[in-house]
This record gives C-alpha cells, structure tokens and sequence, in this order.
C-alpha cells in the first residue's frame, strides 16, 4: 500500500514534504476525471510534469497546470509579495513640486483623501483592490502552504484554499501601477515628481503579487489536502458531465453526481454545486442594463475637476481625453480612450450578444464565442485605470490655491459600471453556449498535455 501512494523512487529528495514528493497522478493508478468549467466536457487527465499543463480537448481551456515545488514556491513568492507591501505601505510613495510647493503622499492617501472629499465608496474600492485584498489572499497562501509543507493542515485550511479563487479577480495591484504612471505622465510636464521608494516597492509587490498568483497549482493543492474522492460510478469521458447528471465542482474540479433536489455541495471542498448558474443570463442581463444605466452619468458628469489660481475647469472621461490629445499626449490618451471607453462599451455589447445567443449555439461557432467570453472576462478589470487615476491625482495635487484636483461624481459612477460588468461576466455560464446538440468527438477523450514553460 505504501508503495502505490509513495513510490521508493521519488524525483524529489526522501525528506520532502508529502506534498511535493509526486504529482496527484503519480500517487494513484486510476484515471482522474476533469469536466471542463467552460464547456462541460469530460476527460481523463495525463500525467504532468513539470512546466505542462493538461488542456479540454473539446475548448481548450486549461484544466490544470503543474508546477515544480508548487508549495514551496507559491509560499515564498507570498512571504516576498507580503514583505514588499509592507515597504510600500510604510514610506512616500511620489512627491512633486510646483511653483515652489511641494506635496508628499503614502499610499494609504490614495484612499483616504477621497473620504475627505465625501466619496467614502470609491475610497473603499481602491484601499481594498490594492492592498487588503491582496494581503489576505497572501496571508492566506502563507497559511495554507505552510500546513502543507508540515504535512498537517493548519485550522481552516479547506476554507482558506476555497477562498482563494474567489479573491483573484479583485487584486487589481497591476491597474493601480498603470494608473500611476498615467496619472504621473499627466503632471510630469507641470510640475517636478519624485518616485519614493514605496512607488519601486509596489512596483515589485505587483510583480510578485501576479507571480504568485500563477504559481498556485490548485490541482496538486487539493489532492494534498484533502485528497480525491473516487470520480460517480459510471462516468463517461467523451461527452458533457450535464448528459449524466454530473458538474464539476467550479473552486476544486472535482466531479460530483448531482442530486435531483438540486441542493448538493462538493464531496471534497463544500462549494455549492449547480449543473449550471442560477438564472445565468437573466442574472446577466440585470447587471449589464445597471451598467448601462451607470455608465451615462459616468460620461456625462466630471470625473474630476481641477482648480488653478482659482479657476475651476470640469473635465469628463471624454473631455480628459481630449485634452491629452491637444497636448500631444496621444499615448496617454489612447490608454484612457481604450480602458475608459473601448472596454466597457465592448462588455456590454459582448456579454449582451453572448446573452442574446446562448440558446442559439452550435459546434462551429461555440468556440468563437467561448474564446470571445475569456476575452471579456479578462480585460474587464482594467477600466479601473481611470478611477485609479482620480485616486492618485486627488491625493497628489495639492497645491493650496495654485493647483487642486478634486474628485467628480463620475468617479463612482465609473467604478460601478467597472464593477456591474465584471459581475456580469462572472454571472454569465459559458457552458450555456456549448448545450445545444453536439455531436461527440471522436477518439478525444483525454484533455490534451502541452509544455508551458519549456521545462
């Protein structure tokens, strides 16, 4: 039995901890079943080495992905990420002078000076974005992996590990970074700006922050803390998990029967299961006509207004964009055009025709369209560029009666369209636009391994 979960020939040292010793399917002969979280397809995984990765033959959407030493690893790039907020939260993040005044801020004044300016909501969202949020998925990385390299889980690790996924999308410490340098570029020919050493410190915690995240190995995560029930009886490779009453758990993949009254949560981490999202596109439609709604007042009222030697000038998303062009700023400009106005006019009309075809999908154009929904999800965050820009600017500029830079109402407005269309995605089940009859794939029954980082 010893011999079957730990071979007497293990790739790592002897006195590694269990959790790195062998890949989940290095510690079992059975096959491990996966039905893809995109388009319900079910496959066997391969065995996985180092640097690859197992995708859906049906969509192409990852399934897995192994990484060398994936505890050890994701733990140390937390505890470095932590150790680099830590330096940006507790030093001058960027100073500037003009006409013989100086301003100084932290980055902690990102946000509160917005309180200030009574717009306590948008304060809220930018603190928890760039670093609450971030510290507790870190902390909770930490955690975890520290129990796992004990070879005993620490209290609540199930949940720990349950949240992480749940957390990703709302990190957003690389936006922030390219507000900075939009918001930067923007006063770098009015005044005089010095990066402060939490300004390369976050820089660094950006980075490391997105490393972290991507060295996460949530397959091989699981199996070692709790383990992998066996897949129902009777599973079938090659054809949707839906077709025989089976959903794949969306948190930890595995597979689980469902329950015909519809109440059932995952064997191995206690997700709530559905064959498919609640009202998914009814849910979709809701938030994408509350975007729609927010996103008028977010280009019809100021984001922000600046006072100079008493004169106050009013500027929109659109006007603001304008005046970098006029300037000769047209970089600039075009990352605020694209992130401020191309991406959030192009969820909405995304989701809402992904919404309007869902039931209307077939094989030869489910693929287009799923690969046009990650597109989306993607991109979503970034529209937070131009609230961050406000943040930054609001906190930066403040010159007494020479220069102010006050927050608009457009500012919330703005950040709610961002946040209703990210919902949106979320809400939205790609696995509608693969329901419609198809034919099975012949001889794919296996997700497909490839090499990811040439290891």
């Amino acid at each position: 039995m010893s011999q079957h979960w730990f071979p007497k020939t293990p790739t790592l040292p002897v006195n590694a901890p269990l959790v790195d010793q062998q890949p989940p399917e290095a510690r079992t002969q059975r096959r491990r079943l996966r039905a893809c979280h995109e388009c319900d397809w079910v496959s066997a995984l391969p065995p996985l080495k180092s640097g690859e990765k197992a995708s859906c033959p049906r969509c192409s959407h990852v399934l897995v992905k192994r990484n060398r030493y994936p505890a050890q690893r994701s733990m140390a790039l937390a505890v470095a990420s932590l150790i680099a907020l830590l330096l940006a939260a507790s030093y001058p993040f960027v100073s500037f002078s003009y006409s013989g005044v100086s301003n100084r801020i932290e980055l902690s004044e990102t946000a509160s000076t917005l309180i200030a300016f009574h717009q306590p909501v948008v304060a809220i969202g930018v603190i928890m974005t760039i670093v609450v949020l971030p510290a507790v998925y870190l902390i909770g990385i930490v955690w975890l992996q520290f129990g796992l390299l004990r070879n005993d889980p620490l209290p609540f690790s199930r949940s720990t590990a349950r949240s992480l996924s749940h957390l990703t999308p709302w990190m957003m410490a690389d936006v922030f970074i390219v507000g900075a340098l939009v918001s930067l570029i923007k006063v770098a020919g009015l005044a005089d700006i010095e990066l402060g050493l939490s300004f390369w410190a976050f820089c660094t915690f950006a980075i490391l922050l997105l490393m972290t995240v991507q060295s996460i190995d949530a397959d091989w995560m699981w199996f070692a803390l709790e383990g992998e029930p066996l897949a129902p009886e009777g599973t079938q490779t090659g054809m949707s998990a839906a077709a025989q009453q089976l959903t794949s758990c969306p948190t930890c993949g595995l597979i689980n029967r469902l329950s015909p009254d519809g109440k059932q949560y995952c064997l191995r981490c206690r997700e709530k299961l559905h064959p498919r999202l609640p009202h998914s596109v009814q849910r979709t439609w809701a938030l994408l006509a509350a975007a729609t709604v927010m996103y008028i007042p977010a280009n019809v009222y100021p984001i922000m207004t600046t006072t100079s030697l008493g004169n106050s000038s009013p500027s929109t998303i659109v006007g603001g964009i304008v005046e970098l062009m006029q300037g000769g700023s047209w970089p600039i400009a075009g990352v605020i055009f694209v992130a401020s106005i191309i991406v959030p006019v192009g969820k909405l009309f995304a989701l809402a025709w992904l919404c309007s075809v869902a039931n209307r999908s077939h094989a030869l154009n489910a693929q287009t369209r799923t690969t046009l929904y990650r597109i989306t999800e993607f991109i979503g965050r970034w529209s937070m560029v131009d609230v961050f820009v406000v943040a930054i600017l609001v906190a930066l500029i403040r010159a007494d009666s020479l220069m102010t830079i006050n927050p608009g109402p457009a500012a919330l407005a703005f950040g709610s369209v961002v946040v209703l269309t990210m919902l949106a995605a979320m809400s939205f089940d790609p696995r509608l636009l693969w329901d419609a009859p198809i034919k099975k794939y012949p001889g794919r029954n296996a997700a497909r391994k490839e090499v990811i980082d040439g290891k």
